[in-house]
C-alpha cells in the first residue's frame, strides 16, 4: 500500500492488485487500484476503506504514523458503497478501534449485517445531508444509486471541491506515486482513457442510465478534483473523465465510435477463411477495427472493444444445429451489458445444416439488443469465391451504414 497526497489534509490510499481476476469474473491484464481516502480536520474521516486486502493492521498503522493521524482520532468510516472491495476496512478495523461510526446510505446500512455482523455506530445519510470534520472541511453526500450497486453515495468536500465517487470516473490499471492526472503525460493519460473504457463496460455500462444521472447531479456541484474508488485523480482536468463517462454512457444506444467489431469463432477453419478475408476488405476501405477470436479473446477487452464500436461483425459456424457455442456465450454477456443498437453483419460455415441463424435471431429479439442487421451470408463447408463475393459486398454495406449513423 501507498501514500499520497491529494490537497492539504487530504490523502489517497492505495494498493494494487494483479494476478486475479476482478470480481471474479474480469480478466485484468493491466492491474487495478483499490483507493481509500483520508481527511483530517479537527476530526478524521476514511472514504472507502479496502485496507483488508493488504494486511491490516500493520499497514495501517504505519501509513497512519506517516500522517501523524492517532487511530482513536479517526471517527468516521465512510462507506460509498458495500462491495468489499470498498469496505474491506470494517472487520479489521473494527477490532483495533471498536468507537468509530460507519456513515453510509440506508441501503449500505441493511448489508453491513449480512457482509459484516456490524449493527452499531451507523450513521445513516440521506441526499444533500453533510457532515462536518471541522476546519472548513464539511463533507455533502449525494446519492447516486446503481453506479453500480443501489446502495452507491458519493461524498463531497465542499472546502477542497473534492469528490470522492465511489465507482463512478473509476478505471483499470494500476497507480504509483505518479496517480494524479497533473503528473502524467499524454501517453499514460490515453492508458488510463482505455483502461476507463475496459472498466466502464465490464462493471459500469449495464447502469448507463444511472450513470448519466449521476453526472447529472455532479454537474451541480463545484467540483475541482474527482477522486474515485480505482484509478488516477483528476485534479488538473476532472472534466475529461466526466465527458469520457458521459461518451461511454452514450455508447449503450449508439451509434459510437466509426469502428467495426470482428467477434469470430471456428471449429475447422472454415469461417476462419472468410474471416481473414473480411480484415482485408476493413483494412482496404481505411475502416478500424478490432478482431477477437473466441473462446480464446477475454470477454473483458471484447466487451471494451464492441462498446465503441457502432459496428459489429460475428463469424461463426453452425454447431450442432446452432450457434458456436462460445460465440453463444459471449452474445449473452454482450446482451447482459446492454450494448444496443449496432450495425450487424452474420457469416459463418454449416455442414449438414444451418441453425446459428435462427439461434442469433432469438437472442436478439429476446434481449431487445435493437441490432440493425444486415443480410446474413451461410456457406456449406469452405467459402467459394461467391460466398467470399457475397461477404465482400455485405462488409462494404455494412461499412456505408457505419459511416452513415456516425456522421448523422
Amino acid at each position: 500500500m501507498n501514500i499520497t497526497k491529494v490537497v492539504d489534509n487530504t490523502y489517497k490510499l492505495s494498493v494494487n492488485l494483479e494476478d486475479m481476476l476482478f470480481e471474479g469474473l474480469w480478466e485484468i491484464p493491466n492491474g487495478v487500484s483499490l483507493n481509500s481516502y483520508i481527511i483530517k480536520g479537527e476530526k478524521t474521516a476514511i472514504i472507502d476503506g479496502v485496507c483488508g486486502w493488504d494486511g491490516v493492521p500493520e499497514s495501517l498503522f504505519k501509513l497512519l504514523d506517516e500522517l501523524d493521524i492517532e487511530l482513536k482520532s479517526i471517527e468516521y468510516l465512510i462507506i460509498n458503497h458495500m462491495e468489499p472491495d470498498h469496505s474491506g476496512w470494517i472487520e479489521d478495523f473494527r477490532k483495533i478501534h471498536p468507537d468509530f461510526k460507519v456513515v453510509c446510505s440506508q441501503e449500505s446500512a441493511d448489508l453491513l449485517e449480512a457482509f459484516y455482523d456490524h449493527t452499531d455506530n451507523i450513521m445513516v445519510v440521506k441526499d444533500n445531508n453533510t457532515l462536518d470534520l471541522g476546519n472548513g472541511h464539511v463533507l455533502e453526500f449525494v446519492k447516486i444509486p446503481n453506479v453500480h450497486w443501489p446502495d452507491t453515495i458519493a461524498t463531497f468536500d465542499r472546502l477542497t471541491g473534492t469528490l470522492f465517487s465511489c465507482d463512478a470516473f473509476g478505471s483499470f490499471g494500476k497507480t504509483g506515486e505518479n496517480s494524479f492526472d497533473d503528473m502524467l503525460n499524454q501517453e499514460e493519460i490515453d492508458f488510463f482513457e482505455k483502461e476507463a473504457l475496459r472498466y466502464y463496460s465490464n462493471i459500469v455500462a449495464s447502469f448507463s442510465l444511472p450513470v448519466k444521472k449521476a453526472i447529472e447531479k455532479a454537474s451541480t456541484l463545484p467540483i475541482k478534483i474527482i477522486a474515485p474508488g480505482h484509478g488516477i485523480v483528476w485534479r488538473k482536468n476532472p472534466k475529461k473523465i466526466i465527458d469520457d463517462y458521459i461518451r461511454y454512457a452514450n455508447y449503450q444506444k449508439g451509434p459510437a465510435k466509426e469502428k467495426i467489431s470482428i467477434i469470430w469463432g471456428s471449429m475447422y477453419g472454415m469461417t476462419e477463411m472468410a474471416v481473414k478475408e473480411v480484415a482485408k476488405i476493413l483494412e482496404n476501405e481505411g475502416m478500424e477495427y478490432d478482431m477477437y477470436q473466441v473462446p480464446e479473446a477475454s470477454w473483458g477487452t471484447l466487451l471494451a472493444s464492441v462498446w465503441e464500436s457502432t459496428g459489429v461483425i460475428l463469424a461463426m459456424p453452425t454447431y450442432e444445429y446452432k450457434m458456436f457455442p462460445p460465440m453463444a456465450a459471449a452474445l449473452e454477456e454482450i446482451a447482459k451489458k446492454k450494448a444496443f443498437g449496432k450495425k450487424a453483419f452474420r457469416l459463418g460455415s454449416y455442414g449438414w445444416s444451418g441453425g446459428a441463424q435462427r439461434e442469433l435471431d432469438d437472442l436478439v429479439n429476446r434481449c431487445k439488443l435493437n441490432w440493425d442487421f444486415i443480410e446474413p451470408v451461410e456457406f456449406k463447408g469452405s467459402p467459394k469465391d461467391e460466398d467470399l463475393q457475397r461477404i465482400e459486398e455485405q462488409v462494404l454495406k455494412l461499412i456505408e451504414e457505419v459511416k452513415k449513423a456516425v456522421n448523422a
